[in-house]
């Protein structure tokens, strides 16, 4: 990683701190940009982690291939692992519903996830980009997975009944359950997944007996490390954000345009 450097976006996070420390501590450079444009001499030796707008405009000046989980990955899954139906829809479906539904931007964050109600829909719904349409459920906790080759390198408690609650998941009593799942979880699915991804679990407690199921998968230079070790995060975010000659043939699917 001789001459690499981590790109932060100009606005502060918690996680883009703890990756900047993280990166320093083993000789790799972070940079915070606050000016444009971004800096061309950087071309092949960058990394980025940031927003969505931030990390696609220093990708697109630096030729970085942002991996990103397939919009349709979701939905694929089989029912034990997904734990209530999830399907791929348009932007016309969520204007229609004709039930409470929790719905969600395929890719990126174009409007706020959330049940929605008939005669409701989503505010700032995009014109053609698909959506995520699911049955609503209780997660009574939820847990980020930061994946790297189809194996966990850190992972995180986020939330408890939907209020942010971070804790590392080697010190939960739940940490055997969990790690189960996803071990479950990744045999089957991660062939489908980027080398370099994040994964979402929750125990899901109603509708019906408790059992643990996908939340969601994101874009590793996009998502919040929580109270995951950032050294091991930044292994996982410096595979998904890389200079494009870096980019493993496997992974080629799966470069976000």
């Amino acid at each position: 990683m001789s001459g690499r450097v981590l790109l932060l976006p100009p606005a502060a996070t918690a996680t883009a701190a703890r990756l900047g420390e993280a990166a320093a501590a083993r000789g790799l450079r972070a940079r915070t940009l606050h000016r444009r444009p971004v800096p061309s001499e950087l071309r092949g030796r960058a990394h980025v982690y940031g927003g969505e707008a931030f990390a696609s405009e220093v990708a697109s000046a630096l030729d970085i291939a942002l991996l990103a989980p397939p919009p349709g990955w979701l939905p694929a899954l089989p029912a034990e692992f997904t734990g209530r139906r999830v399907r791929l829809g348009s932007p016309d479906e969520a204007r229609r519903l004709d039930a409470p539904t929790f719905v969600k931007p395929a890719s990126g964050k174009a409007f706020a996830p959330a049940v929605y109600w008939p005669g409701r829909p989503p505010d700032g719904l995009p014109a053609a980009a698909p959506v995520l349409l699911s049955d609503p459920v209780t997660f009574a906790g939820e847990y980020r997975l930061h994946v790297l080759d189809g194996a966990v390198r850190a992972a995180s408690r986020y939330a408890v009944h939907g209020v942010l609650d971070a804790a590392p998941l080697d010190v939960l009593p739940e940490r055997a359950a969990v790690e189960a799942f996803a071990a479950d979880l990744l045999a089957h699915a991660s062939p489908d997944l980027p080398g370099a991804v994040v994964v979402d679990v929750g125990l899901i407690t109603a509708p019906g007996p408790p059992r643990y199921a996908v939340v969601e998968a994101n874009e590793a230079w996009f998502s919040n490390c929580y109270a995951a070790p950032p050294d091991r995060v930044l292994d996982v975010v410096l595979r998904a954000a890389a200079p494009r000659a870096d980019l493993a043939a496997r992974d080629a699917p799966f470069v976000r345009t």
